[in-house]
């Protein structure tokens, strides 16, 4: 097994339409829509670090900063931010554009955690993460303290 990976190994991209069906009374895009997503393109990137089946262990956190409408296109890129023996920090960004005025606005950003799993559902060792942009370096120096507050808040149910 390979001991490490660098980030645009595993990072995914996805591009989605909003469609009236996907939207609340307001033409906004709901929510628990958006948080499908999020979930789905983390699991695609933690199974592309991982090599193997993943599960969600949590949703650390979701913040939405602005809403999308009809007919504006999602942009989703995800990528792993820290790992531990099994698990994997993922990092998600949704942004949108409305493609007739070309104006592009942070919607949504989130922390999950992914577990790889064998087919026994038995948690398996993952590679390390190597960060290569700013970016990226910045989300694995902070990591530690986003576990800490994972810990705390288990602590708490």
């Amino acid at each position: 097994m390979t001991t490490s990976h660098s980030t645009s190994y595993s990072r995914t991209i996805q591009t989605r339409l909003v469609l009236p069906p996907d939207t609340n009374h307001l033409k906004t895009i709901f929510g628990g829509q958006v948080l499908s997503y999020i979930d789905e393109i983390a699991a695609i990137t933690a199974m592309k670090h991982a090599g193997s089946v993943v599960v969600t262990a949590s949703i650390d956190s979701v913040d939405f900063l602005s809403s999308a409408t009809v007919g504006d296109v999602l942009e989703l890129e995800s990528f792993i931010t820290s790992t531990g023996r099994t698990s994997m920090e993922v990092f998600v960004k949704v942004h949108s554009t409305n493609l007739l005025t070309g104006v592009k606005t942070l919607t949504t950003k989130s922390f999950l955690t992914m577990v790889a799993v064998d087919d026994q559902k038995k948690p398996l060792p993952v590679a390390s993460i190597l960060p290569e942009t700013d970016e990226e370096k910045q989300l694995f120096k902070t990591a530690a303290a986003r576990k800490d507050n994972r810990l705390k808040r288990a602590m708490l149910h």
